[in-house]
């Protein structure tokens, strides 16, 4: 089992390595952050009050559920400030997403073979595209999932902020093992949540649909599709509310 522990952070940088050398890819990752949660966390459950009733627990998603590994690769700086000016999404921004999607699905496929060689078992919810179209809720939401692992905090902008940062991408994997868990972090990395200070998403959100108070989910979305529109229909992003912000890179 220690072995396996170990393990599980240079799996993830040799397939990031490995994608970065053998793939035509333009993409770059700064170190990779890792953490746990138990399975048996009861925000799990909580997350289908204030989520959805059809958010899975990791039971629901592997009998048996033990633990739940979140990792978050953050962007290299030069992706999240391509991405500042302009309406529509940066090319390298959204090469970006779809690039990291694939790296997580990789990096999960690398994981689950090692367990699986170890006696185990797991289960990997995609990357993205894990929501009903209709309400735009997901099914798991890899951003909650990471804050029960304790892998950062909500900022105003709704989105996880780790000590990385913000821009980046989160992936997620539910085993049937016990690993040590992580302890939630108390202190806010949200300036607007910590003393006021900071509305600078709320500026960014160039389309009005993130407030102070409020945000319009089909609002963002429609820009999604627009984005997706002009480079990739994988490539349904924005990202301009964590881009050009004190939380994007920290």
């Amino acid at each position: 089992m220690a072995l396996l522990i170990r393990n599980i952070k240079n799996i993830i940088d040799e397939t990031i390595s490995d994608y970065a050398d053998n793939c035509n890819i333009i993409s770059n990752w700064k170190e990779p952050l890792i953490s746990v949660a138990s399975a048996d966390d009861l925000y799990f459950e909580k997350l289908k009050v204030i989520i959805s009733n059809d958010h899975n627990t990791p039971e629901e998603l592997l009998p048996g559920a033990k633990s739940v590994i979140t990792y978050f690769l953050p962007f290299d700086d030069e992706i999240p400030k391509s991405n500042v000016s302009g309406r529509e999404a940066s090319l390298l921004w959204a090469r970006s997403y779809i690039e990291t999607n694939r790296l997580i699905s990789i990096i999960n496929q690398n994981l689950q073979q090692v367990i699986e060689a170890a006696g185990y078992n797991s289960a990997a919810p995609a990357a993205t595209d894990n929501f009903s179209k209709e309400d735009l809720i997901s099914y798991w939401s890899h951003k909650h999932v990471a804050w029960i692992a304790g892998l950062g905090r909500f900022g105003l902008h709704k989105m996880l902020i780790t000590e990385a940062g913000s821009a980046g991408r989160i992936g997620s994997l539910v085993v049937d093992f016990e690993l040590p868990v992580n302890k939630r972090p108390v202190q806010e990395l949200c300036l607007y949540y910590k003393d006021g200070s900071c509305k600078e998403c709320i500026k960014s959100c160039v389309f009005g649909a993130l407030k102070e108070n409020s945000f319009n989910r089909h609002l963002c979305y429609s820009i999604l599709k627009e984005n997706a529109a002009k480079y990739n229909s994988k490539a349904d992003v924005c990202g301009k509310c964590t881009v050009g912000v004190p939380c994007a890179i920290l």
